[in-house]
């Protein structure tokens, strides 16, 4: 079943969602000069260039996003922006007043990852018949992918920190103590573990075209 006939979205209110999205992170960004305030701008931006990547690989690589797809994405990518900024009106960001709000975005993100990587090795594994990754390996290859991946942004959002520190700039990215880091590794697990639960079932197409890719390259 794909997840646009299990949310209901079509096409239409996708790109209605996507666009709101999108001028959202416009004004985020604007706002993030407005306070001076580097970490929002990049994240914004980033978050902005993320809405349109799932458009980019349609058109550019052939590789079909349905409407949930997209907004799942995007989603990540919105949520996460936004949790720099806050209520208007209010210096502290989401992600300082709202407890759950860094669980949420961890969570989500890192099914994004898990969705990529499964849908990358399970595409190499139908190509090569020289490889050969049982459905049991690839439950326990989404969820190490995951925290390895999420251990390794750990160590980036700390070295950001400490550099922020050291030369006394506003950080991109930042982390609030080793309880914190533990916590976002926890919630990283958690989108894994829905990707290799229920994910794969939704991510049919997506294995279908990169497999087609990997065909293609090697005739």
């Amino acid at each position: 079943m794909r997840i646009r006939r299990t949310l209901r979205i079509d096409d239409h209110r996708q790109r209605q969602l996507s666009r709101a999205m999108q001028l959202i992170l416009v004004g985020l960004i604007f706002i993030g000069v407005d306070r001076g305030n580097l970490g929002i701008v990049v994240n914004a931006s980033v978050g902005l260039g993320v809405t349109y990547l799932p458009a980019i690989l349609e058109r550019d690589y052939r590789i079909p996003l349905d409407a949930g797809l997209t907004l799942w994405i995007s989603s990540a990518a919105f949520l996460h922006a936004l949790g720099t900024v806050g209520l208007p009106g209010s210096e502290a960001s989401f992600y300082a007043n709202v407890w759950w709000w860094d669980h949420l975005t961890h969570a989500l993100s890192s099914s994004v990852v898990a969705a990529a990587g499964y849908a990358t090795i399970r595409a190499v594994d139908l190509h090569s018949d020289a490889i050969y990754l049982p459905n049991r390996f690839m439950f326990v290859f989404i969820l190490l992918f995951v925290v390895a991946f999420g251990v390794f942004w750990e160590v980036i959002e700390f070295g950001i920190s400490r550099v922020a520190i050291l030369t006394g700039t506003g950080s991109v990215l930042t982390q609030y103590g080793l309880e914190d880091t533990l916590l976002d590794l926890v919630f990283d697990t958690v989108g894994g573990l829905l990707v290799a639960i229920w994910g794969t079932a939704h991510l049919t197409d997506v294995v279908g075209a990169l497999r087609s890719r990997l065909d293609g390259t090697t005739r």
